[in-house]
């Protein structure tokens, strides 16, 4: 019974192995294997269409804001004639001036709500076609170039590459983008 534990082990350790060597042979093997790094940001921001996109949500974003500002300045308009006149408002009126600054309210926070809703759609329906055009670039450079790998450094996510073995295609990427 042993025995048979003992072979099992064994074949498991050397599937293992075997599996290792799958993995791991076709890395050293091939030498050609190519690693490059940029900074995605600053390609990004260098993009005619990142521009764009940035101007024209942030036009969306003072519109919204101008909205915004008047509701709420009318808001505080009415609240300011409700304070005013309370105390000589007959209690109906009081129900109903009370009723309807709530409403007001409701309707600005639903709008608000609403106005961040679509800011964020804008911006991720503007920011597609622009990280599109950089997945294509990327994809293009590491054909065109042999890169087996190449890292975004953006955010300490690479607090360490070996520049001898590894290109830094940052002013590559920015060029093919423009």
């Amino acid at each position: 019974m042993r025995q048979k534990q003992n072979k099992s082990k064994a074949t498991i350790l050397y599937a293992l192995l075997a599996l290792c060597l799958l993995v791991f042979a076709p890395m050293t093997a091939n030498a050609q294997n190519k690693i490059a790094y940029f900074s995605y940001d600053e390609a990004l921001k260098s993009m005619p269409e990142y521009v764009t996109a940035q101007k024209n949500i942030s036009s969306l974003r003072s519109k919204y804001s101008a909205e915004m500002k008047r509701a709420e300045d009318e808001f505080n308009n009415k609240y300011e004639e409700f304070l005013d006149g309370q105390h000589d408002f007959a209690p109906l009126i009081l129900q109903k001036r009370q009723a309807e600054l709530q409403e007001l309210m409701q309707k600005n926070i639903a709008f608000k709500a609403e106005a961040e809703r679509l800011l964020a759609q804008a911006e991720k329906d503007a920011m597609a076609s622009v990280k599109e055009k950089m997945s294509t670039a990327l994809q293009n450079i590491g054909k065109q170039r042999g890169y087996a790998v190449i890292l975004n450094t953006d955010s300490d996510a690479c607090p360490y590459i070996d520049t001898t073995i590894a290109d830094n295609i940052t002013t590559i990427v920015k060029d093919a983008l423009r």
